[in-house]
């Protein structure tokens, strides 16, 4: 029992769509894992700590996602930015 308590929430975080949503489920378990390692209340330790890995997660995760815009270089060599191309 206690090993599926442990799996299902990996399998969870594995499913979400974004790169936002798997950052802030991996980022959650992991602060939780940590708070409730590090502090005197486990309970507490792991709400907090949730909290907080769910918060930076999502905001690297964010990060992560992009914005679809490509970085290309005309035939001067100057660089500019511009959406990118169907499928890419």
């Amino acid at each position: 029992m206690k090993k599926l308590i442990v799996v299902i929430p990996f399998l969870l975080a594995a499913a979400a769509c974004t790169p936002t949503q798997q950052g802030a489920a991996i980022g959650g378990l992991g602060g939780a894992a940590v708070g409730a390692a590090v502090a005197g209340n486990e309970v507490e330790g792991a709400v907090i700590g949730g909290a907080v890995g769910a918060i930076a997660g999502a905001l690297v995760g964010r990060a992560a996602e992009g914005s679809n815009q490509c970085i290309y270089r005309d035939e001067y060599g100057r660089r500019y930015t511009a959406a990118c191309p169907r499928g890419y």
